[in-house]
């Protein structure tokens, strides 16, 4: 108490020194001194401590009110020279609007980027920008910024076009850039500068300062109090819990308070956890050390001196006092940046500018935030300075990123992540390279920073330590600025540039060369290997340099001196790698079909090999530029192309692939997942560009420069298949039977990748230099190829492409020509899908599939070549020509090596004797004989006559063997594999090359005999063979035609043998159909003709028929009868708010709620589902219990929920898995006696009274002690027996099922514990068969469905078994106490003096009424023995509540809206009189508090669209309790419907008539229902008025734009935590709210457990279930209680149908009204929960989730 005390104290020392503060005084006299410095010092070390830090508590709005005063007020007098607002506000009017936008993201804020425009993906814009620029008609990307970074709007670097919005477009008069400071005097410009230096100084001064206890020079205070803080700082190493945990412990606070102080310091970086003297503030951190020091280094805390924290709270006042100064001209701006910038007197790095970078790791978070705000709106707003700001910034940047490095914050908070301002800007980022060397230091702190390295040099990531990781995390921001500078490429180059750019690549090769040969790895033979060694440091530093070595490529693609000087250095760079190339291994001569090539022995399968090379792959990069720019062609003499050395260059490339192969074929299984993953990685989308590409580039550039067939023999080697195809008798297959199994197949699936090799190296042109290709054709591949595998969405075929710097593709530009796109239905989402004419440019053997793509594609396309009827074989595509560069590739394919390879291969298939050769070694083979042909054909084609083709496939393929082995030629095999049985697959493919040999025989043969060529030859030949091919072809359709007839001629032969031997159980259920469908068209031959009625003494008697249904647990079979087993429907009974018209109603308290009439606002219902399936209720209680039993046992094993709760009594249904928590019984169709006693209403109406009076008097006599005795016995109608007791015409087991589902609807309806004796459960049963058929009717209506026969047949069950049950219910609750419910209900309509505080007309739901007073009225019947027709009854009872509905209509009706008077017929005019006839009399009764109506027709229509849900809701009900077959025009949406609905209900067309007709005994009923107190009370707007029709309910409308609603979510903030923003805003769909959802700062206790924002709301929302859209995340969020939830798709979609959840993709959303429409129908159907069940049920991850925290 005793500080709160002393907080009153304190302003009123203050106020004397306020009333004596003059402000203006204080300028001027400092306008005369001379060293304003000390005197400003002066007078804050006098008033800062006075005002600032007081005392525990903060007291914000008084220190501003008082800083501003006192403080603030002085120093903009003394710069304006006049009072501020005047001269604020003339500085405002001279200043020129700045072009730049500046505007500083705040966190979650949508930002726009232009995928055609934006010079990189960081130039974004705001939203008001965005909205006014050129963009939003372009491709853009929307993200949610995370903080920090500023609007590009009007930076004409950030953007190739449109870099101004309407709002920031420049005027054409400013264009001459003159000075901003010209406006202003010398003498302002002096004292503006004067007070930016001393306030700027004080500020910086505060902010580095380190002392705890004392303060700076001219800042002492004039008195020094014993006050101190304990002050807590922020770092990221411990978890909000520990540090919550810790506060508790030391400054004894709640859990809530330490959970305030922890999102404190969250947030601001520090936060006082005590004040008080010296001693009790170093108590509390000693303890907070202790505490924190077990797991990791202790939490920062310092105990400071009251006046030095006082002076560092005004500094960040200071700091954004100049911000908003500054704001005001664009003159003060660079006066600012001047002082901020100029040198101090220590001459480098002195300025106060350099003083905050370099002090920044040592700041806390808070002051970090306003300091960097600072510079943004100062520094980086100004051009001029930004330059010289990113002067200093890149001389100082190896001092920051160490301190990064070491710092416990993150990047957001550093002043290094300001390195994304300056370095994209491309003059900037041009000038720092070649002034400050900026490329070179970069690369070089990397390197600096990974020190650890083996003993060649190289980096060593193994058993790094966390201390190491964490520093390797940090060190790859310095990766992100490396590309930040190489983002945008120069279009001219001055001679500096390139040499700091080679200056900047030679430092580059330093780190490549650490990198080449890195994580090597050896082959585990005989045990698996023990340690999964580290790879994935290394693939991350791959993955972040990918993209810096594209860009390093494309640099230098721009200039031809730089690429030759670049390409010189990495050779020299690889030839150093190489240096240690050969030492160790040996030096082996190979000799094969005649030729010999040296070269040297190494085994992949024994040696150490590494799958690093970045320095070749940079060389082979280089290599096809020098083809692209054609450099090679132009200036042979400056590259030293002769010096190369392809074994050399192929040798390592070469190794890695060959270790793909081994991997594949599993010879190196004892290596572990590491491999695996490398391998994986290695070909994935993300690396494959610049490793397993570069690769192959680097085959294809040393093959082209070597002989073929020292090439191929050189890859034998490698793949060490060399044995096997050198041997003089390979084609004999080398015959050792002994050979291992394991060991075929290895060299088998060697064989297999070595071929596919040989086909890439061949195949693949389209990377433009190697083929003369375009740059786009290679991304149309590879969209053909993924749409070969099936028809694919946009995001797969995005994630399927390689991505540049800039996060595109370059998909958008191309994909139409390949693919055409199909919309989405309302789930799934949009596909491409191949264009058919693609289709021929597929190969089989593309390089980028994986062997599962490659079997999905191959299917694929086989499937799509059979439906169009042609034959099956897969050609290899025809390629484009190669650049000349790498021409002499194409002769691998005529090589005498391959031919020999060729051969062996075929002539093992001859022969397959042995499993030495597989049938996918033969597709390659044929494969590659077709490419040669190809090739072949192609150059026929395109050579003139004079020269001649080089290439000659077919005469090399038909020579036979040398003289000694004779071996068969190549074409003499395929000529014989052609009609090989075992080879049918083949048969396609065989035929197409025979065929294209022959064709290119007559071109040959043509072009030799005449020099004239007519292609008529080649196409007769072609014709013929194609005949042959379409005769083939139709012999085997016919004979697969007549194989089919003769199968389906045999399979009805048996049938009809079948039919013939049970003939009787065929003739049987024949019957019964006949029997059923009759039953169904004729009601009932008596009926046929009178029309359908469901209520009334004159209602439709169907005739019975026995209902037999199955049990789905034991299949049996049981008739529902009333003295038979019980049969039951699993349900799902919950609490809801779907239809409620008053959120607001506050939930009542179950213990004394009397829920026995509903009001007609349906705040809270209960709804009962059923999924259908029928068991017997024993199988169910057997079921029950083993799932009980499950329960307990997996609770012992696992602590996790399952999709539904045991202990709340749900369970899946056995069948569907629907959720369900109860069960219905099924019960026989009531018989209602056809008795002749059939009274009126008035003499029911006497009958009814003498009744309830008799049992009045039964019910008093049952209380225990009556206090006066009864003298006068009610005369008692005879036949009315109160004592009898009627006999229950029920089996035990359906009484057990009564209790059952009575008390589950009563427990859950009521949120209370089960009590079987509990007089409210028929009510609730009653309730909820009322709100069930209520919430039906409401989705026909919107689903616009006819009222009968479109209902599920689920549902259908479902409201019979529920009205069936409600009828029957009294029989297992106390009779008396039913007949009381009926008492009080029917009290509500004919009031009973017996029966106190009956609710007032208005406040009643009729329908519900309705449901409950027939329901109820059997517990009175069953005692009656007049021969009371029970349809009588209810027929009036029924005509009463619809006679108070009408004038619950009336009373409630608005006043007439001016509508034009239709001219109404005969009819209506009758029905029309009588509307105003009973409105009049209601006035009579009412008095003024309705108002006179004159149009009948307005009232009649009131009535009769108010009374129609009601009227749909009784038919509805009857017809499910009676079984009354509907008319056939209710199962259309027809017109007409009206008369025949009242028919149905025996109610007269014209409503009125019911009170007309029987006017004077309604009359009083009338008076009495008007003369109710709570009438006047709710008409003049006492209570809730409800007027009819009740609108359905329909979840809240969305915006069409999604950046709408995230800007909406960003300027939300957090309701709890004063101004802080929201980390996770979810949006309510049923109520609008917007709630700080997963916080810490948002949870509520309820029922006894902290939930979070959202659970919380759905109980007061939406009775414990909801509907939210988390916005940043775009997702859908479903809750049910408090363990339940699953995630389900927005309805936003992108263009491409698709939603992007987590917004990763960031292409534009828009909302999709059919899904939305799909989520509130979900709503409407209660089925909510029921998607939750069904969702955590198939997929477990979803059940862990802690759902009540959100």
């Amino acid at each position: 108490m005793a500080a709160a005390e002393s907080d009153r104290e304190v302003p009123s020392a203050l106020c004397t020194e306020f009333l004596n503060f003059s402000v203006k005084d204080t300028a001027s006299k400092w306008l005369q001194v001379t060293d304003l410095y000390k005197e400003v010092y002066h007078h804050l070390a006098r008033y800062v401590p006075k005002i600032y830090c007081l005392g525990p508590n903060l007291n914000p709005q008084s220190e501003d009110l008082l800083a501003q005063m006192l403080l603030q007020a002085p120093l903009e007098w003394y710069l304006c020279g006049e009072d501020p607002s005047t001269g604020l506000a003339k500085l405002e009017q001279n200043n020129q609007p700045s072009q730049l936008c500046g505007h500083v993201f705040k966190v979650g804020e949508p930002t726009y980027s232009c995928r055609e425009c934006a010079a990189d993906p960081t130039c974004v814009l705001c939203m008001q920008c965005f909205l006014g620029s050129v963009h939003k008609e372009h491709r853009y990307r929307m993200t949610t910024s995370g903080g920090g970074g500023f609007c590009d709007c009007g930076d004409t670097e950030a953007w190739k076009k449109g870099p101004y919005c309407q709002k920031h477009e420049p005027n054409i008069s400013d264009s001459c850039q003159e000075d901003p400071l010209a406006h202003l005097s010398t003498d302002m410009i002096a004292r503006c500068y004067n007070v930016f230096s001393v306030v700027l100084k004080y500020a910086v001064d505060m902010l580095t300062w380190d002392k705890e206890d004392e303060l700076p020079l001219g800042l002492e205070p004039p008195d020094r109090s014993d006050t101190y803080y304990c002050m807590l700082f922020n770092d990221e190493v411990h978890t909000y819990e520990q540090v919550i945990y810790t506060l508790q412990k030391a400054v004894n606070c709640t859990q809530k308070e330490a959970v305030s102080f922890a999102t404190t310091v969250d947030r601001d970086g520090r936060k006082s956890v005590r004040f008080g003297d010296f001693a009790f503030c170093e108590l509390a951190k000693s303890v907070i050390v202790r505490n924190t020091s077990r797991q990791s280094k202790p939490l920062r805390v310092q105990v400071m001196h009251s006046s030095v924290v006082a002076h560092q709270c005004f500094a960040l006042k200071a700091l954004h006092w100049l911000g908003h100064v500054i704001g005001y001209s664009d003159a003060l701006r660079r006066i600012l940046c001047q002082v901020g910038l100029e040198r101090g007197p220590e001459g480098e790095n002195s300025s106060l500018v350099d003083t905050l970078m370099l002090c920044d790791s040592k700041m806390w978070k808070g002051a970090r935030n306003v300091y960097h705000q600072l510079f943004m709106s100062s520094l980086l707003m100004d051009l001029k300075y930004k330059k010289l700001f990113a002067i200093q910034f890149a001389k100082n940047y190896e001092r920051l990123q160490s301190d990064y490095v070491k710092d416990d914050h993150d990047r957001e908070f550093s002043v290094t992540d300001l390195s994304v301002q300056m370095f994209t800007v491309p003059s900037l980022a041009r000038m720092l390279i070649t002034e400050e060397n900026l490329m070179t230091t970069i690369i070089r702190t990397f390197v600096d920073h990974l020190r650890h390295r083996d003993l060649q040099g190289r980096f060593q990531f193994e058993r790094y330590t966390a201390q190491q990781a964490f520093k390797f995390r940090r060190v790859q921001s310095l990766i992100g600025d490396l590309k930040y500078v190489l983002i945008s490429r120069p279009t001219e180059w001055s001679d500096q540039l390139r040499e700091k750019f080679l200056e900047g690549l030679d430092t580059f090769l330093e780190l490549l060369k650490c990198m080449q040969g890195m994580d090597p790895v050896v082959r585990q033979v005989g045990q698996h290997i023990e340690m999964e060694p580290e790879w994935e440091a290394a693939f991350t530093l791959q993955m972040k340099l990918t993209h810096i070595i594209s860009m390093m490529q494309e640099w230098c693609a721009t200039d031809e001196r730089v690429l030759i000087e670049a390409y010189k250095k990495c050779l020299t760079a690889l030839t150093h790698c190489h240096s240690g190339f050969a030492d160790g291994e040996q030096p082996i001569t190979l000799s094969m079909c005649g030729h010999s090539v040296d070269t040297i022995r190494y085994c992949v399968s024994q040696e150490k090999v590494s799958i690093h090379l970045p320095v070749s792959r940079l060389l082979a990069g280089l290599h096809v530029l020098l083809s692209k720019m054609e450099v090679a062609y132009r200036f042979p003499e400056q590259l030293p192309l002769s010096e190369l050395s392809p074994p050399m260059l192929i040798e390592h490339p070469l190794r890695c692939l060959v270790l793909c192969a081994q991997v594949h074929a599993g010879m190196w299984r004892r290596n572990g997942f590491s491999l695996v993953n490398q391998i994986y990685y290695y070909h994935n989308v993300k690396c494959r560009v610049e490793m397993f590409d570069k690769d192959l580039i680097m085959l294809q550039a040393g093959a082209s420069m070597m002989d073929p067939n020292h090439f191929l023999m050189i890859v034998l080697s490698r793949f060490e298949l060399y044995h096997i195809f050198s041997s003089a008798d390979c084609r004999k297959r080398y015959n050792r039977e002994n050979v291992n199994k394991d060991v075929v197949q290895q060299n088998n699936t060697l064989t297999e990748e070595m071929l596919h090799l040989i086909m890439m190296v061949v195949g693949e042109r389209f990377e433009a230099g190697i083929g003369q290709v375009e740059g786009c054709d290679e991304i149309k591949r590879e969209i053909l190829h993924q749409l070969c595998i099936r028809p694919m969405a946009h995001s797969e075929l995005v994630k399927a492409l390689p991505e540049n710097e800039n996060k595109e593709t370059g998909m958008e530009r191309v994909i139409d020509c390949v693919a055409s796109f199909k919309k989405p239905g309302v789930t799934g989402r949009g596909l491409y899908e191949l264009r058919p004419e693609c289709a021929k440019q597929f190969n089989l053997y593309f390089h980028h599939y994986s062997r599962a793509d490659q079997s999905k594609a191959e299917e694929a396309q086989r499937k799509l070549k059979r439906q169009n009827g042609e034959d099956t074989a897969l050609p290899p595509p025809v390629l484009p020509p190669f650049c000349p560069l790498f021409a002499s590739l194409v002769n691998i394919l005529q090589c005498d090596v391959l031919l020999g390879m060729l051969g062996a291969v075929l002539q093992w298939a001859v022969e397959p004797s042995a499993g030495h050769w597989s049938e996918s070694m033969l597709q390659r083979v044929l494969h590659l004989i077709g490419m040669a042909l190809l090739e072949e054909q192609q150059q026929l084609e395109n050579s003139s006559e004079d020269n001649d083709v080089y290439f000659n496939f077919t005469l090399k393929m038909s020579r036979p063997g040398e003289a000694p082995s004779n071996t068969a030629s190549v074409l003499a095999l395929l000529e014989n594999l052609q009609n090989a049985p075992h080879l049918e697959v083949h048969e396609d493919m065989i035929r197409w090359l025979l065929k294209t040999v022959a064709g290119i025989k007559t071109m040959r043969e043509r072009s030799a005999s005449t020099s004239t060529v007519t292609a008529s030859g080649s196409r007769g030949q072609e014709e013929t063979a194609c005949d042959k091919d379409k005769a083939e072809r139709k012999r085997k359709a016919e004979m697969a035609r007549l194989r089919r007839e003769k199968v389906m001629a045999q399979m009805s032969e048996m049938q009809r043998h079948f039919i013939n031997e049970n003939k009787e159980l065929f003739q049987q259920s024949l019957e019964e159909l006949d029997a059923s469908t009759s039953t169904s068209l004729e009601h009932s031959p008596a009926l046929s003709d009178a029309a359908l009625a469901c209520v009334g003494p004159r209602r439709s008697r169907p005739r019975e028929k026995r209902q037999v249904v199955t049990c789905i647990l034991c299949q049996e079979e049981q008739e529902i009868r009333a003295d038979g087993k019980a049969m039951v429907l699993a349900a799902f009974v919950q609490r809801s708010t779907v239809m409620s018209k008053n959120r607001t109603r506050p939930p009542h308290d179950p213990k004394r709620y009397d829920p026995l009439f509903m009001h007609p606002d349906l705040s809270f219902g209960t709804h009962t589902g059923s999924c259908g399936h029928i068991m017997h209720s024993h199988c169910w209680q057997r079921y029950f219990e083993a799932v009980q039993a499950k329960e307990q046992r997996r609770q012992q094993r696992l602590r996790v929920h399952t999709s539904y709760d045991v202990g709340n009594g749900e369970f899946l249904c056995p069948l569907c898995e629907c959720l369900s928590n109860t069960v219905i019984p099924l019960l026989p169709r009531t018989m209602g006696s056809s008795s002749c006693e059939q009274p009126g209403l008035g003499q029911w109406l006497k009958t009814s009274g003498q009744q309830i009076k008799a049992m009045h008097s039964a019910h008093r006599k049952l209380q225990p002690v009556s206090t006066v005795e009864e003298t006068v016995e009610e005369e008692c109608p005879a036949v009315f027996n109160v004592d009898y007791i009627p006999t229950n015409p029920y089996s035990s087991t359906i009484k057990e099922m009564l209790t059952t589902f009575g008390t589950a609807t009563y427990k859950v309806g009521l949120k209370v514990h089960p009590n079987e004796q509990d007089p409210r459960i028929p009510i609730m049963c009653w309730s909820s068969c009322a709100y069930t058929i209520q919430s039906i009717e409401r989705l026909l209506v919107d689903e616009k469905k006819p009222l009968f026969g479109s209902l599920p047949c689920r549902q259908d069950d479902c409201l019979s078994s529920l009205a069936r049950f409600g009828s029957a219910c009294w029989t297992a609750a106390c009779q008396p106490t039913v007949q009381g419910h009926f008492i009080r209900l029917l009290a509500a309509l004919i009031p009973d003096p017996q029966v106190e505080a009956s609710p007032c007309i208005l406040d009643v739901d009729m329908l519900h009424l309705l449901v409950s007073v027939v329901l109820s009225y059997g517990s009175v019947h069953s005692q009656d023995s007049s021969g009371l027709s029970v349809d009588a009854v209810q027929l009036h009872l029924f005509h009463l509540i619809t006679v108070a509905h009408m004038v619950q209509i009336l009373l409630t009706s608005g006043p007439e809206e001016v509508t034009m008077e239709q001219e109404s017929g005969e009819a209506e005019r009758g029905e029309e009189e009588g509307a105003c006839r009973l409105y009049n009399t209601l006035r009579t009764h009412v008095g003024s508090s309705l108002p006179e109506v004159g149009s009948g027709w307005h009232l009649w229509r009131c009535v009769k669209t108010g009374i129609l849900p009601y009227l749909r809701g009784a038919a509805l009900f009857f017809h499910h309790l009676h079984g009354v077959p509907a008319p056939p025009e209710l199962h259309a949406l027809c017109p007409g419907q009206w008369e025949v609905l009242c028919g149905y209900l025996s109610l007269p067309s014209n409503l009125l008539q019911l009170f007309h007709g029987q006017q004077e005994l309604l009359e009083p009923l009338l008076h009495e229902w008007c003369t109710h107190p709570g009438i006047q009370q709710t008409l003049q707007g006492g209570g809730v008025l409800v007027s009819f029709p009740r609108e359905s309910n329909s979840l809240i409308d969305l915006p069409d734009d999604y950046s709408a609603l995230i800007n909406q979510a960003s300027s939300f903030t957090c309701p709890k935590s004063g101004g802080d923003k929201s980390r996770a805003p979810t949006l309510c769909l049923v109520c609008g709210s917007m709630l700080c959802s997963q916080s810490y700062c948002c949870q509520t206790e309820l029922e006894g457990e902290d939930v979070g924002a959202c659970t919380a709301h759905t109980f007061a929302c939406g009775a414990g279930v909801g509907i939210f859209l988390r916005v940043r995340e775009s997702q859908v969020l479903f809750l049910a209680g408090k363990t339940k939830g699953c995630f389900y798709a927005p309805p936003y979609l992108d263009d491409y149908g698709e939603t992007d959840q987590g917004l990763r993709r960031g292409n534009p959303l828009h909302l999709c009204h059919e899904r939305y429409r799909k989520i509130q129908k979900l709503w409407r159907q209660h089925s909510i929960t029921e998607e939750i069940g069904h969702a955590q049920e198939a997929n477990q991850t979803l059940v862990g989730i802690d759902w009540q925290h959100l």
